[in-house]
């Protein structure tokens, strides 16, 4: 596998073959992250049940590299870097990078004859969007935060589409051409029911695959809190492999109920048992919560390009759905606090509750594909 090249472990006909009438090629950009691939990912399977053929830039770096080919979709692989948040050094090696994978994205965009590129942002999309603005290939990003990131903000009034996750984020988008329809969520979060009072508060508390170190920290100071005070809650907590070891011994000795684990692989499952989500606030975090109909605490991870989980996290705040406690706040005494106090209150869990499910949005993937083959049309 080369530095530029294509990883392709796809089964799938070349993204250049029409099978079937009116079948199209699309690019998807954007990676490095989970948040940026397992959406784009589930536009694209929509596109392949409709008869398209798909295929995604990335870096051999990004988490792309490993989810895209096991999904069936090839792969082409570029270097860039990022420009914000970066030192000197990255920054040059980055702009001497863009033109190189510029150029070889407008290649790909006519061997491949690409109807249209889907773009979820960030570093790794700067150099196919910038070659598909170039060569007019229409351009369709989903924004699902609430403030869109460094690349959609550039590109802003020359996207064909954008596909949005909350109404503010409209105004930096040209009138008209943006459409609500949040982030594509797994189906299971959606079957996710309204869950009855049980004896016990269950309070589920994930930072994500690799935890945080902020939620683990508070945690650890919250469990002699609620020992002291003989409150029956049960505390599933997802700490990241890093911190499991020492916060389970941790766990164990405060005599709670409950669990710490390095990951949980059926988070819809734990939504379900959960009353309450104590978690960061990135898009596909708040888009679930959404889905599940789920009160939650949110804190923002606090060096998010361009604070966009806090702009997240005062969305939800504001629509009655979250509590919203900043990173700096996060602390045993204000976590057992918080949880405390909503545990006294079961209508006020019941309202954030019906709040945060008037923010999902069914149907995203099948959406966006339905706008992409409308601009491919165009």
């Amino acid at each position: 596998m080369s530095d530029r090249g294509e990883l392709n472990t796809s089964h799938q006909p070349p993204a250049t073959s029409h099978g079937t009438a009116g079948a199209r090629a699309f690019l998807f950009a954007g990676g490095g992250t989970g948040g940026h691939i397992i959406p784009a990912l589930a536009v694209a399977r929509e596109l392949r049940q409709r008869g398209h053929s798909a295929f995604f830039v990335g870096t051999e770096r990004g988490l792309e590299s490993n989810l895209v080919p096991r999904e069936g979709f090839p792969l082409e692989l570029i270097q860039i870097g990022g420009l914000k948040r970066v030192g000197f050094r990255q920054r040059v090696a980055t702009l001497m990078q863009l033109p190189v994978s510029t150029m070889y994205s407008r290649r790909l965009l006519r061997s491949r004859r690409v109807s249209a590129v889907f773009s979820m942002g960030g570093y790794v999309a700067g150099p196919p969007v910038l070659a598909a603005l170039v060569a007019r290939v229409p351009v369709v990003v989903m924004e699902p935060n609430a403030v869109p990131g460094f690349t959609n903000r550039r590109i802003a009034r020359f996207v064909r589409r954008a596909l949005i996750g909350f109404p503010e984020t409209a105004r930096y988008f040209p009138y008209g051409r943006t459409e609500l329809i949040g982030l594509p969520v797994r189906e299971e979060f959606f079957a996710i029911r309204p869950k009855p009072r049980g004896e016990r508060f269950t309070v589920l508390i994930t930072g994500g695959s690799q935890g945080s170190r902020t939620l683990n920290q508070a945690a650890r100071q919250s469990w002699p809190l609620f020992r002291e005070a003989g409150l029956p809650v049960h505390i599933v907590h997802q700490s990241g492999p890093a911190a499991c070891d020492e916060l389970r011994v941790a766990f164990s000795e405060s005599g709670l109920d409950g669990e710490v684990l390095p990951f949980i692989a059926d988070m819809p499952g734990a939504f379900a048992q959960a009353d309450l989500v104590v978690c960061r606030s990135g898009a596909g975090a708040v888009a679930e919560l959404a889905a599940a109909g789920k009160p939650s605490i949110l804190s923002p991870f606090p060096f998010a390009a361009d604070q966009h989980q806090l702009r997240n996290a005062e969305a939800f705040a504001r629509a009655g759905a979250a509590r919203l406690v900043e990173d700096r706040e996060m602390a045993g005494d204000k976590l057992f606090r918080t949880i405390a106090e909503l545990s006294a209150n079961p209508g006020v869990l019941e309202r954030m509750g019906n709040a945060a499910r008037a923010l999902a949005h069914p149907g995203a993937a099948r959406r966006a594909a339905e706008v992409l083959e409308e601009v491919a049309r165009a």
